[in-house]
């Protein structure tokens, strides 16, 4: 018989500073029904169907947790962990997944407890209230940069499809009532997915009821970075200007975003008001001086999603000056060779690795816990253009001897610890450590970052480390690597 296990990529990173400690660990508390969670490992009835108030629900039943708990579809977000990578076999009862040889994200059929397990149930509909004791359970939709499939294996390791969204939808099954069910759920690409379920089914009375379209979030890959908060500032602006000289505003944004969509708005003396500037929809702004304008006030705005404003800066003040005498001055000019510039992220070879203390079981006695320092990453750019920077850093995992822990148990609280006058450097944010849920340092975390505009010269960052883990993680010395990039 030709093997059919889909076979796992393997992944491999750079060596930049060394993790040591003795025995560790990491949890989080258990969480509650109305909090917004990302669930990425562990048991999760994800299409979990109620029967409430003559009336079909979807929940999903958050088996990560003890006591486990349902929480609305709404407030989950579901991450297929890179991990979860594996190559289509070349074999024709699976070409659906996509060519031979090509990548997938597989979340299987049976359970991997470093990968999340989600199934659906009926468990909880009661007997004798729906006509035929079953109810069709379909997938309306999805949308994301890849197809979706959801199949099931037969003894013999034949796919039997449920859901495939490169054919056709909606896809519908039938699903007795008290079915606790599990396969296994396959990703084309990396990104962000919308799946769109509905359960139907008639009532003994031969009343229909359905829950409606309802979404659930998936996100294949790590988690992406929080949307900053964008500060919008004016430069360019010169004290003075003479008539017929050339005005260049300059939008700045503090951390530079993707964001593109500008509008310029003037308010001029007698007017109560800033209006719109025509046509001027881009980061600069340039027009002629005049007398007209003297202390005419000059705002920008920055935009998503069409007319929804995402910042604004403070208004700033034109001064054209019309005495017509013309300023005694010198004109000063200095050329510095910008072909040499670069960005260095450097550790001291010499001070390179962090030796935790050994770990002690928290107050609660239901984990391991031991805290330290990163050692000092300094970074210096001296590129032209002062592009602005942003240093990540991403964990392996623990090793002793044959035994491995997760880098998800380790967590940061990033520092920074100098920079140059002027330089603009913030620190990444808080990263948990992922014992109970998330994925610590094992995901790509932000260290610290300096804005477009602002960012030449040299800074020291730092971090204070949080390393969790399990109470049955054996005794042993453990060792990971955190692998920094800066872009």
């Amino acid at each position: 018989m030709r093997a059919r296990r889909l076979r796992r990529r393997a992944t491999a990173a750079g060596t930049l500073i060394a993790l040591v400690g003795g025995l560790v660990a990491s949890v989080s508390g258990p969480a509650s029904a109305q909090e917004s969670v990302v669930l990425s490992a562990g048991h999760v009835d994800a299409v979990d169907v109620h029967y409430e108030n003559g009336r079909l629900v979807l929940k999903v039943h958050d088996d990560t947790v003890q006591p486990s708990v349902s929480r609305d579809p709404r407030d989950v977000a579901f991450q297929v962990l890179p991990q979860a990578a594996v190559e289509v076999p070349d074999l024709p009862e699976y070409a659906f997944l996509g060519p031979a040889g090509s990548t997938v994200w597989l979340l299987p059929m049976t359970q991997d407890p470093n990968l999340l397990w989600p199934g659906w149930n009926t468990t909880r509909l009661p007997s004798g209230v729906i006509r035929g004791e079953k109810v069709s359970l379909s997938l309306v939709d999805v949308s994301g940069p890849g197809r979706v499939s959801v199949f099931m294996t037969d003894p013999v390791g034949q796919p039997l499809i449920k859901f495939r969204s490169d054919d056709g939808l909606p896809d519908a099954i039938d699903v007795p009532v008290g079915t606790h069910a599990h396969a296994n759920w396959v990703f084309g690409a990396l990104g962000s997915y919308t799946l769109t379920f509905r359960a139907d089914a008639t009532l003994t009375d031969g009343r229909q009821i359905s829950t409606g379209p309802v979404t659930y979030r998936f996100m294949v890959g790590d988690l992406p970075d929080p949307e900053p908060q964008v500060q919008l500032s004016i430069q360019g602006l010169q004290p003075a200007y003479d008539p017929g000289a050339t005005v260049t505003l300059t939008a700045v944004q503090t951390p530079a975003s993707d964001l593109d969509r500008y509008r310029w708005f003037s308010r001029c003396p007698g007017r109560e008001e800033f209006t719109a500037v025509p046509g001027e929809a881009s980061a600069a702004y340039s027009f002629t001086a005049t007398a007209q304008l003297d202390d005419c006030h000059y705002l920008v705005r920055l935009y998503r999603d069409g007319e929804v404003v995402v910042a604004e800066s403070a208004p700033v003040t034109l001064n054209v000056d019309d005495a017509g005498a013309p300023v005694p001055s010198q004109t000063i000019m200095v050329t510095i060779d910008g072909t040499q510039g670069a960005l260095v992220v450097s550790v001291d070879p010499d001070n390179r690795t962090v030796t935790l203390p050994a770990a002690e079981l928290s107050s609660a006695g239901d984990r391991w816990q031991s805290n330290g320092d990163l050692r000092p990453v300094t970074v210096t750019d001296t590129r032209p253009g002062v592009p602005g920077w942003n240093v990540a850093g991403r964990l392996s995992d623990f090793t002793s001897g044959a035994a491995r822990v997760g880098g998800k148990y380790l967590g940061w609280a990033p520092a920074v610890l100098a920079q140059a006058d002027g330089q603009g450097v913030v620190a990444g944010p808080v990263v948990e450590p992922g014992f109970a849920s998330g994925n610590g340092l094992a995901a790509s975390s932000m260290l610290g970052s300096a804005p477009a505009g602002a960012g030449r010269g040299t800074a020291r960052l730092g971090a204070g480390l949080s390393l969790e883990l399990p109470t049955e993680t054996g005794a042993g010395k453990y060792t990971a690597t955190l692998t920094l990039t800066a872009i």
